[in-house]
């Protein structure tokens, strides 16, 4: 071969796509570089914007109250540079909730100051960012399950299991190691589920004790912190996941100033005594969902389903969602009756039933009849924008369902004043909600979603028996 042939091939076989590298779900690690505000711009501005991990575990507050471990440290660091200010102008913080996995690189970007994860978040190449001191170090990786379930002693136990983690979990490289070493053993890999963008790591922790998720790891500070609210989980302490990490805040490299006043702030940080206490009273009887397809509930549901299916499809909607929602209403109870008006399955009012022209809302066809319409009308009325993915526009249905469409377009105004996003229900208007009015209707919109979840999961099944049908016809 001459050499010019020999330089035309190599240049041929660098064109040819390279072999992909596994990786966690998300953005593009390589990102443009933003603007850099350090320190002085930032007090000029007096406004300090910090990108926190949308998970409720790390970052938020319940009607002035607050629940985050991140929000209680990112608060004490504003106490700490306004009494360090020279000029007496005030920093406030904006707080921008994003996904883990997209926080290194909005911090790049410039749509952010400070990247504070409240998990173990470990930079990527392509990511010009520097990491603070330790805020803990040796941070370990726990499996978790439910109790009464089989306990685990080693990793080897886990092959051919599924784990269920979310998007940027710092568990998807140790995951990876633990098949290499059962590769080399000739045993099945370890399963990752990735769930849906829907779901933060105390979400997937409460699918583990209902038993819709059977696994999942998680930071031990998480586990043990959420062990207090959902009392049937496991810790599988002997099972080595990895080795332990440092848990850090990150800033851009080119922000000396800010990295420096953190780390001098951390030094002198103690975490508050009563850190939990809000956390623990606000959450301990929210985080109950149960398992909607034991045997009694999946016959319920099976009877019921053909009744769901009509009326879904007559509104246009999933019939996954109505059975969602009746779940959580009435646990497929046809006959359920609230302590007030709400009647039947859907657990619907005479007087919204009444809206839709449906009356007699004890028979179960008018029930469903009832609340699809009901729930048609709220969609078409307010939320009918193709800028809503369809995910998120139920969940803006089920917060009106609950508490007003007015109330819910209420709170999106006041997100896009707040710079949250006024289409995203999920981690970004329910952070509206948890201030004005509670815990409540978040927690509503949540169980309906998990309930959607663990059925869809088991949608085929579920579907099955009714295509047999179709063919024997």
């Amino acid at each position: 071969m001459t050499r010019p042939q020999v330089l035309l091939l190599l240049c041929c076989s660098l064109l040819l796509p390279m072999p992909a590298d596994a990786r966690l779900p998300g953005p593009v690690q390589a990102v443009a570089p933003g603007t850099t505000r350090d320190l002085a711009q930032i007090r000029s501005s007096r406004v300090l914007r910090v990108l926190v991990n949308q998970s409720r575990n790390s970052s938020g507050e319940v009607q002035g109250q607050p629940i985050g471990v991140e929000y209680h440290r990112l608060r004490a660091f504003e106490q700490y540079l306004n009494g360090h200010a020279r000029d007496g102008q005030e920093i406030t913080l904006k707080i921008i909730p994003k996904a883990k996995d997209q926080l290194l690189g909005a911090l790049q970007r410039g749509e952010g100051d400070l990247v504070a994860p409240g998990e173990l978040l470990e930079p990527q190449a392509g990511h010009a960012v520097s990491a603070s001191d330790p805020i803990r170090t040796d941070v370990p990786l726990l499996l978790v399950g439910i109790k009464g379930e089989k306990r685990y002693t080693r990793v080897e136990q886990l092959s051919g299991k599924t784990l269920a983690l979310p998007n940027g979990s710092a568990a998807g490289d140790a995951v990876s190691q633990i098949n290499q070493k059962l590769a080399l053993l000739k045993l099945p890999a370890v399963k990752i589920e990735w769930v849906d963008p829907t779901l933060a790591v105390e979400d997937v922790l409460e699918m583990v004790q209902g038993g819709i998720f059977h696994l999942t790891i998680v930071e031990q500070p998480i586990a043990e912190r959420w062990g207090k609210i959902l009392p049937k989980l496991r810790f599988d302490r002997q099972v080595l996941i990895g080795e332990p990490s440092d848990e850090h805040w990150f800033v851009r490299r080119d922000a000396a100033m800010l990295r420096a006043s953190i780390d001098r702030f951390l030094a002198t940080y103690k975490v508050p005594a009563n850190e939990d206490a809000a956390f623990l009273r606000i959450y301990r009887r929210l985080y109950q969902v149960h398992y909607p397809l034991a045997r009694a509930d999946r016959q319920r549901l099976e009877k019921l389903r053909p009744v769901l299916q009509k009326h879904a499809q007559a509104q246009g909607m999933d019939w996954l969602n109505l059975a969602a929602l009746a779940f959580k209403e009435s646990a497929l109870q046809p006959k359920a009756r609230s302590g007030g008006a709400p009647t039947g399955l859907m657990q619907i009012t005479p007087s919204a039933a009444q809206r839709v022209g449906v009356d007699n809302i004890q028979d179960l066809d008018a029930n469903v009849r009832a609340g699809a319409k009901y729930l048609a009308m709220i969609r078409r009325k307010f939320f009918a924008s193709s800028k809503l993915n369809e995910r998120e526009r139920m969940a803006f249905v089920l917060a009106a369902y609950n508490m007003g469409p007015e109330r819910v377009q209420g709170m999106r105004a006041e997100a896009r004043r707040r710079g949250l996003n006024p289409d995203q229900w999920f981690f970004q208007v329910e952070r509206i909600a948890m201030e004005q009015v509670g815990m409540g209707a978040v927690s509503y919109v949540n169980s309906v979603n998990k309930y959607y979840l663990a059925f869809d999961r088991e949608r085929e099944s579920l579907e099955s028996q009714e295509r047999e049908v179709v063919l024997r016809k």
